[in-house]
C-alpha cells in the first residue's frame, strides 16, 4: 500500500516542491510551433536555444489505472511576432481521460480544441479551475506579462499525444497580441480537419 503524500506549491519559484520529476522545454525544442519562421528565427538569436520556455515539476506515484499524477506548470511570458508564448500541447495518448488545471499565478489561456476542431478557451488566472474534459486537445498560452503557474492533475494512464496538434498543421486557432494591449484568437490557416477515421479512432475505448 502506497503512502500518502505531501507537496507544497511554491509560487514565486513555480514548482511542486518535493516532486520527484522536473524537465523544461527551451525555445529550440518548439522549433515549428509558431506561425512566425521569421520572428522564431530573431527569437532564438536573442534568447539562444536553450532559453527555458517552460517548466514542469510533477509526482508520479506509479502509471496504474486509478492513481493520478500531480504537478506544476511555470510558464515565461512573451511572444514570438504577434503569437504569445505557448506549450507543445496535446491530447492524452488514452483520449478519455480528462485533466485538471489551477491558476496560482499570472495571466494564461487553456485553448482546447475537440478532434472534430471545436474550440473553447478558458481565462486561467489565480484561483481559476479549468476541467478539461476527455477526447479534448490542450494548449498553455501565457499573454501576461509574468510567468503564468498552474497547479494540474490527470490520471497517471492518460499519458500524452503531442503528434495530434502536428498531423493538422496545428490547432485551430492561434492566440496573438490584439494591438491594444490584450490578446485574440485567429484561425490558423494551415489547420487541415481530422478524417471521420482518425476521429473514430480516437474515441475507441482505452485498452
Amino acid at each position: 500500500m502506497r503512502e500518502p503524500g505531501v507537496f507544497t506549491v511554491d509560487i514565486e519559484r513555480g514548482e511542486l516542491r518535493g516532486a520527484a520529476t522536473r524537465y523544461r522545454k527551451t525555445l529550440g525544442d518548439l522549433a515549428g510551433l509558431y506561425e512566425d519562421d521569421a520572428a522564431f528565427e530573431t527569437r532564438l538569436a536573442e534568447l539562444g536555444p536553450e532559453a527555458v520556455m517552460y517548466e514542469v515539476t510533477d509526482h508520479k506515484p506509479s502509471a496504474d489505472a486509478g492513481d493520478m499524477i500531480i504537478g506544476v506548470t511555470r510558464m515565461a511570458p512573451g511572444r514570438i511576432g504577434r503569437e504569445f508564448f505557448l506549450t507543445r500541447g496535446h491530447i492524452h495518448a488514452r483520449a478519455d481521460r480528462p485533466e485538471m488545471y489551477y491558476g496560482e499565478a499570472g495571466t494564461g489561456l487553456m485553448l482546447l480544441e475537440s478532434p472534430e476542431g471545436e474550440v473553447r478557451i478558458v481565462e486561467m488566472r489565480p484561483r481559476t479551475l479549468c476541467y478539461v474534459p476527455p477526447f479534448w486537445i490542450h494548449r498553455s498560452v501565457n499573454v501576461g506579462a509574468d510567468d503564468l503557474v498552474m497547479t494540474f492533475a490527470y490520471p497517471a494512464d492518460a499519458g500524452q499525444d503531442y503528434d495530434i496538434i502536428a498531423r493538422s498543421g496545428g490547432m485551430r486557432q492561434r492566440i496573438v497580441d490584439d494591438g491594444q494591449g490584450g490578446w485574440q484568437a485567429v484561425d490558423n490557416p494551415a489547420w487541415t480537419p481530422r478524417s471521420a477515421e482518425a476521429i473514430a479512432a480516437l474515441k475507441e475505448p482505452a485498452r
